[in-house]
């Protein structure tokens, strides 16, 4: 049985001074969106819906964009965990200023290197504003809300995350004054910036800040900082009763997301009980991944050295660097494609069966596996050079 010092050990990379669960749990993430984004790339002839459609989707679709749907929300909800154990070695305005100066670090890279990785043209014909946008901005909010008391902080994470959805039938189209404003905030839509280029918001801002927020609040809930080690039983508590909370609120069908149904059979129903809104994330959404991801970060707090947790652990310490690079890998491998065999779905190049995105997936892991434990080491041990530690 490990002793409390080997663990404390066991739990921490060669630098002491990260967890490496929380980088094992933000690997595991990234690894399931590449296996997404390979299939939004060679599945585009295949459209899903946001909630899914379960009657004309097909379950191992289906289950894929369930797995995916963890990604998000974890990810960001361990950006606010870990702002919190980095405003422990650090003061409030050195948080700040990292926090501020990443997320604008992020918002760029958005519309630039990443949106010209999506769309395969320079300068980029449209720009899509995803995920790395919205953590960006939601990181540029946080640098303002650390300064307030833990009391603002809990209504900006609860108000926000149950609250939301009481905006969802406010929508305006685009030639309201307000529109590109509620567009960044609530209502994913095209924006016009020019008369040439047009913005998707794809992830619009609210309730990205307050699931950040949630992270930062529960970093105290479930860290040590005297031993520098997370609590499992904590996390199996946070996460079992977000979980509970899921499935009462979901059971009763009035509040939090689309209404699910019973269907013909116990798979639609089921497929309908877990078809949840993700642009933007509902409140039953929200519930579910993030207990998801508490769980799972219970579970690896005492696996980092497991064989098949541990490279979990160098993907997630460079989570930037695999990001960019994985994107353009997927785009090159689509122009290979398409050159190979032509568009063989339409206007698209794709795959008949799910079983050639695994092997895609096999193909791209291997080398983005080293690439990224190169990059994360380079970072270990090139603390001199500043901006690696954004990526």
């Amino acid at each position: 049985m490990k002793t409390q010092n080997q663990h404390h050990l066991s739990n921490k990379t060669k630098t002491g001074s990260r967890l490496a669960s929380i980088d094992a749990l933000r690997g595991l993430v990234i690894v399931i969106m590449l296996i997404d984004h390979i299939r939004d790339v060679f599945f585009l002839h295949v459209q899903i819906g946001d909630p899914v459609n379960v009657l004309d989707t097909d379950f191992s679709h289906f289950i894929l964009r369930l797995l995916s749907s963890l990604c998000a929300p974890i990810f960001v909800l361990l950006t606010g965990l870990s702002a919190y154990l980095y405003s422990l070695h650090h003061s409030r305005k050195q948080l700040a200023q990292f926090l501020f100066s990443r997320g604008l670090l992020l918002v760029m890279l958005e519309i630039t290197v990443i949106s010209i990785a999506w769309t395969g043209t320079v300068p980029p014909e449209k720009l899509y504003l995803q995920v790395i946008w919205v953590i960006g901005l939601s990181m540029i909010l946080m640098s303002m809300f650390i300064y307030l008391p833990r009391s603002a902080l809990w209504l900006i994470a609860i108000v926000g995350i149950a609250g939301h959805n009481m905006l969802d039938n406010i929508i305006l189209d685009s030639q309201h004054h307000l529109h590109t404003l509620w567009a960044i905030i609530h209502q994913r839509d095209w924006i016009e910036l020019t008369t040439t280029l047009k913005a998707r918001t794809s992830y619009p801002l609210v309730p990205w800040p307050s699931i950040m927020v949630l992270g930062f609040l529960i970093g105290p809930l479930i860290y040590n900082s005297t031993t520098n080690q997370l609590n499992p039983r904590r996390l199996l508590q946070i996460g079992g009763g977000l979980l509970v909370s899921f499935v009462l609120l979901r059971s009763l069908n009035v509040y939090g997301d689309s209404p699910w149904f019973g269907g013909d059979h116990i798979g639609i129903t089921i497929m309908s009980f877990f078809a949840l809104t993700k642009y933007p994330p509902s409140l039953l959404f929200i519930l579910f991944t993030s207990g998801v991801g508490c769980l799972i970060l219970a579970y690896f707090d005492s696996r980092t050295t497991n064989y098949l947790v541990r490279p979990l652990t160098h993907f997630g310490s460079a989570p930037m660097f695999f990001y960019i690079t994985h994107l353009y890998m997927i785009g090159i491998s689509y122009l290979v494609f398409v050159i190979s065999f032509g568009k063989t779905q339409g206007k698209y190049f794709g795959f008949d069966h799910l079983g050639y995105l695994w092997l895609m997936f096999i193909v791209l892991i291997i080398p983005l596996y080293f690439m990224t434990r190169w990059f994360g080491r380079l970072k270990q041990r090139r603390r001199d050079i500043r901006w690696l530690k954004y990526f």
